[in-house]
């Protein structure tokens, strides 16, 4: 225990250069490194030789690699994510989506069809399906790799029966429609700064979206009616600073759009109602 004690407060140290949570880093990637949660590394640690994995992991994130790529796995809403290069990683902001979609089918028995645009390793159909068992759902991605996490993780998570999932240019071909739209395009300015790490390593093409950070919702804005079934919801995530500017795109196209809000208050989502 002395040991483990010793080797956190080290590698603490080590990335308090690099991250604004060097404590929180060093007890995910041990905890990674024995292969048991976090929790548990704090409540009951082992009593066993550090992995050598766990100094690998640190430089690693020393580099600023981001902690989901090298643990392989993310936590989103209430399910398990694995991850890796070439998929964007799911953060808690998008959460906002799920949120709002809970709310609006409250007291209903939820989503029968959900479309997820942009799905990456499943992180919004996955979750959605998660929340509302009866529901079958589309994930729809450009980039075959991230599909590929999108599987794995459909059928570790027992979800492949109900999701399925297809290489596709956002609605491009799809004629059906959904009680649930969810969406997190890509929405960040091209000269924009990112957080440490993030355009180093995750995929630039789910990151960054033109001059202004809008050319995505531009397509999404027309295409997303015809898709959405009466009383039903579309949640597509925004950047906190385009509540304005992506809102007035989707009311060019007809739509009337609630603002939805993160935890933290900041603009997160619009809402458009069926």
């Amino acid at each position: 225990m002395k040991s483990i004690a010793r080797a956190l407060a080290r590698a603490t140290e080590q990335l308090s250069y690099t991250s604004d949570t060097p404590r929180l880093d060093a007890e995910l990637l041990m905890a990674a490194a024995f292969g048991i949660g976090r929790d548990k590394l704090i409540l009951d640690p082992p009593n066993l030789v550090i992995p050598a994995d766990f100094f690998e992991m640190v430089e690693r994130r020393r580099a600023l690699e981001p902690i989901a790529y090298i643990t392989g796995h993310r936590a989103f809403w209430t399910i398990d994510l694995e991850v890796g290069r070439g998929a964007l990683i799911p953060r808690p902001d998008s959460e906002t989506l799920i949120a709002s979609a809970v709310e609006h089918f409250a007291g209903t028995p939820g989503p029968k069809r959900i479309l997820d645009l942009g799905t990456g390793p499943g992180t919004l159909l996955l979750a959605a399906l998660d929340e509302w068992p009866k529901a079958t759902g589309l994930g729809v991605d450009a980039a075959p790799i991230a599909l590929t996490y999108a599987q794995r993780n459909s059928e570790r998570l027992g979800l492949a029966g109900r999701a399925a999932l297809q290489i596709g240019d956002w609605t491009k071909g799809i004629t059906s429609r959904f009680d649930l739209i969810l969406c997190n395009p890509p929405y960040v300015a091209a000269n924009a700064e990112t957080g440490p790490g993030v355009a180093d390593y995750e995929p630039a093409e789910a990151l960054f979206a033109g001059a202004d950070g809008l050319d995505d919702y531009r397509r999404l804005a027309p295409a997303i009616g015809p898709l959405l079934a009466a009383g039903g919801l579309a949640a597509i995530e925004i950047g906190h600073d385009q509540s304005d500017s992506a809102a007035a795109l989707f009311i060019a196209a007809g739509h009337s759009p609630i603002l939805a809000r993160d935890l933290a208050d900041r603009p997160r989502a619009l809402l458009i109602r069926g």
